[in-house]
């Protein structure tokens, strides 16, 4: 089958804007970079025809990419999505030692990465024993060489003026383009594989409720390695528009941007939202060029996009969610919804059209409506598999179901609910607790900037509700005024027995997750029971 593959959904729109600017790389500095469809065309051919005869990868190769946002990223996924060899995205705060695990667990033995992160792969083989067989240092230019460096390491640019600009052999749909790792907040990072079919169906999910169209100037602000941002690295250039990044994520960069290049649509994680209306210099105003804002990949408070819905009246809000194995979506919250009575914010949205989902109990059957249980998603945007892990494959998939791990309900309106994922669940005195209620609950009150509820042990309870909390600048609250104020939110059993303050932020995952294995480590580290 080849109708399903991503040549034929980029190359005619490439044909058609040959002139149009394609990408924009905006940089702390003022530097700037601009390249057109025909020029990313011959780049992207030069470098799949590169790939192969320069450094020997083969289509069903792993390469990976560790790397700030940038044009060469987009080539590199596009080159994969071309038949040259299957991308393996990298996340940008892995350790040294989850980064040898990766890239020995992906057979990935060809990096592609930046100035900024060499050193980073440096210490990965140096003292947790990573093979490489090829890094290419994106940037520079032509003839720029490598200096201080192996013979194993080359420059990226060098590599493309080595390659011709041929068109490589049509990939079919089963192909295999993507190979993207799991975040490893819960222990070992797992790889999901993802073929054409399923990402091609993504972008065709997200582009048919969004109806992003060529004029369009998309801002690429959350870190590309991540998998809620995949459908627009591969669907924005295939509508024509335009898309200008960022290198990583700065509050008043973002700001700068948006007003300077007149970004009217972008994607962001919630606390990215919550740190952007905390920076210097901020204001509703600077946004006003915003015609669509998706937000997604972890919970966000009613709080917070309330006000967002507020300063930005005239803005369509999209919030999705998904995950790595759905490539990535399979809900959307329309712009309609948001502007509906507030009981719809805490919806996580509709099934996108082309998935299927259900709720089913602990044994995998169906439950009543507005009845709790296991959010299960069907449909060709699912991976085909765990990397090398066929046993972790058959625990997620049931009779062609894939169990999310999300708990979840639907309402009478088929929207649908989500109270937790199952691991975070806490169990006190017999009794379960959603730690994103209580997250949700505590997160309206004024003086909260973050929160994150997780379960400790209790002697007398088995797990005992503690909250932690960041509260805003220049502001104070006590734990038993926050105690006190999600009890009138919360039934007692679910209301924090404790409350720890940090001043610093919460730790975050690479895609702007609060890393709760890592806050419960302390607590539960010497116990013979654990919480994941």
């Amino acid at each position: 089958m080849k109708e399903l593959v991503y040549p034929r959904v980029l190359l005619s729109r490439a044909e058609q804007l040959a002139d149009k600017v394609i990408f924009v790389d905006v940089a702390g500095d003022g530097s700037r970079y601009e390249g057109t469809f025909a020029s990313h065309i011959d780049r992207l051919l030069r470098l799949a025809d590169a790939m192969r005869t320069e450094i020997g990868i083969a289509p069903g190769d792993r390469f990976a990419v560790l790397a700030t946002n940038r044009h060469e990223y987009f080539e590199l996924y596009h080159a994969a999505m071309f038949g040259a060899g299957i991308i393996n995205p990298l996340n940008i705060r892995l350790s040294p030692a989850e980064l040898a695990y990766v890239l020995g667990d992906s057979g990935s033995k060809v990096v592609f990465t930046d100035a900024l992160f060499a050193p980073l792969l440096d210490r990965a083989c140096e003292e947790a024993g990573a093979t490489i067989d090829k890094l290419v240092i994106l940037g520079g230019t032509p003839g720029d060489g490598i200096t201080g460096r192996d013979a194993r390491t080359l420059s990226y640019e060098d590599l493309l003026t080595a390659g011709e600009p041929l068109m490589p052999p049509e990939p079919d749909e089963d192909d295999a383009a993507v190979l993207m790792y799991t975040g490893g907040t819960t222990g070992l990072p797992k790889g999901a594989l993802l073929q054409q079919r399923a990402e091609i169906l993504n972008i065709y999910h997200v582009l048919f409720e969004l109806g992003v169209r060529e004029e369009r100037r998309f801002l690429f602000q959350a870190p590309m390695f991540h998998a809620a941002v995949v459908a627009g690295i591969l669907g924005i250039p295939a509508t024509g528009a335009t898309s200008v990044t960022i290198p990583l994520f700065d509050p008043g960069l973002v700001l700068r941007v948006i007003e300077e290049e007149a970004i009217d649509t972008t994607m962001m994680v919630p606390i990215m939202m919550s740190m952007l209306e905390r920076a210097d210099g901020f204001s509703a105003e600077r946004l006003q060029s915003l015609r669509q804002l998706v937000y997604g990949a972890s919970p966000i408070s009613t709080d917070l996009i309330t006000r967002w819905l507020e300063m930005l009246p005239d803005t369509d809000f999209f919030q999705g969610y998904g995950m790595t194995e759905a490539s990535s979506v399979l809900t959307i919250l329309s712009p309609e919804d948001h502007r509906q009575d507030g009981s719809r914010l805490e919806a996580a949205g509709r099934p996108v059209w082309g998935v299927d989902l259900r709720i089913t109990d602990a044994l995998g059957n169906p439950v009543p409506q507005g009845e709790a249980g296991e959010v299960c998603a069907r449909g060709g945007n699912l991976m085909s598999e765990y990397w090398n892990k066929p046993d972790e494959t058959e625990a997620v998939m049931r009779d062609g179901w894939y169990r999310t791990g999300d708990m979840g309900f639907f309402d009478s309106e088929n929207l649908l609910h989500l109270t937790d994922r199952i691991k975070d669940m806490i169990v006190t005195g017999g009794e379960n607790v959603y730690s994103t209620e209580v997250e949700n609950a505590i997160a309206t009150h004024p003086a909260v900037a973050e929160v994150a509820v997780i379960g400790i042990p209790s002697e007398t309870w088995g797990e005992a509700v503690l909250a932690i909390v960041v509260p805003k600048d220049g502001m104070k609250v006590t734990a038993e005024e926050l105690i006190e104020y999600a009890r009138s939110f919360l039934a007692g059993f679910k209301v924090p027995k404790l409350v720890e303050f940090r001043d610093g932020p919460l730790p975050l995952s690479g895609a702007f997750k609060p890393l709760k294995r890592e806050l419960r480590r302390r607590y539960w580290e010497k116990r013979e029971r654990q919480v994941g």
